[in-house]
C-alpha cells in the first residue's frame, strides 16, 4: 500500500513539474513577445522624431517653421497611434497567453480527477473482493 502511495506521489509529482515547466515556458514566449512589439514601437516611433529633429535643426527662417510644425504634429500623431496599436497588440498576446495556461490548468485537473477515480474504483473493487 506505502509503496502505491509513493508511486501515485512520484507520478502526481513529475506531472505538477511538468505543467508548471509549460506554464513558466508559456508565460516567458509571452513576455519575450511583448517586449519584442514594444521595442519595434520605440523604435519606429525614435527613427520618426529624430528624422523631424534632423529636419527642424536645418530651418534656419520663421517661414520654414511655419511648414514643418504640420509635419511635427503628423509625426507625433503617428507615433501616439503606434503606442496605441502596441498597446492592442499587447493586450491580445496576454489574452491568448492567459487562455493557454487556462487550457493547461483544465487539462492537469481533469488529469488529477481521472486519476482520482481510478484510485477510488479499484479501492472500491479491492474492499468488494474481500
Amino acid at each position: 500500500m506505502s509503496a502505491q502511495i509513493n508511486e501515485q506521489f512520484t507520478t502526481f509529482t513529475h506531472q505538477f513539474a511538468a505543467a508548471a515547466s509549460r506554464a513558466n515556458r508559456l508565460a516567458l514566449e509571452n513576455a519575450e513577445t511583448i517586449f519584442g512589439v514594444q521595442l519595434k514601437t520605440f523604435e519606429k516611433n525614435i527613427e520618426a522624431t529624430t528624422a523631424f529633429f534632423g529636419e527642424l535643426s536645418e530651418i534656419r527662417d520663421v517661414e520654414a517653421y511655419k511648414t514643418v510644425w504640420p509635419k511635427g504634429l503628423q509625426i507625433a500623431k503617428d507615433n501616439a497611434e503606434r503606442v496605441a496599436a502596441a498597446g492592442q497588440e499587447v493586450i491580445g498576446l496576454t489574452l491568448k497567453t492567459n487562455e493557454a495556461l487556462g487550457q493547461l490548468a483544465k487539462s492537469q485537473f481533469e488529469a488529477a480527477s481521472e486519476t482520482a477515480q481510478a484510485t477510488v474504483a479499484k479501492a472500491t473493487k479491492a474492499a468488494k473482493g474481500k
